[in-house]
């Protein structure tokens, strides 16, 4: 019964996910973007490295990167971001870099994060976090060996 419970507050709270920021697990895009095309959540990519946390970032301070548009939270963050945008947008699409390792394009949660070797990752929920993280290398060598072969996968179909 507590299992269940459990499930269901899950699926509670991943449905009750705003239709603006809703992962599209029908869509064959390699950049985990809302149907806004906003990439993580709007979050700031550069703060990641910056002020090491996730800040929201504002449609006032925007850029357009291989189909996804990037938020910023402040001009200056955003003219880094222009000047570099390879050296701070999500690996593997922003998708959950534990799910890549599984072979599975899961939503990313822009506060669970980690930056490894110089590049940030998100991650679909806390467990997934930690068990990516109890073997960094060996996981990180999985992800980057599925992902030419699941990027452009609806997630539904993988």
């Amino acid at each position: 019964m507590k299992k269940t419970l459990i499930a269901l507050g899950l699926a509670f709270s991943f449905a009750s996910t705003s239709p603006a920021m809703a992962y599209d697990i029908t869509s064959t895009a390699p950049v985990n973007v809302s149907a806004a095309q906003i990439a993580l959540k709007s979050h700031d990519p550069v703060a990641y490295f910056t002020v090491g946390k996730p800040v929201l970032g504002t449609e006032k301070f925007s850029a357009e990167h291989e189909g996804a548009i990037y938020r910023f939270s402040s001009a200056e963050n955003l003219e880094t971001f222009k000047a570099d945008p390879a050296k701070y947008v999500p690996q593997h699409g922003g998708f959950c870099r534990m799910g890549v390792a599984l072979g599975k394009k899961l939503d990313g949660d822009p506060n669970l994060f980690r930056i490894d070797n110089g590049k940030l990752s998100v991650y679909s929920y806390a467990a997934a976090l930690e068990g990516f993280s109890g073997d960094v290398e060996g996981n990180g060598a999985k992800a980057d060996t599925n992902w030419p072969e699941i990027q452009n996968t609806a997630p539904k179909d993988l």
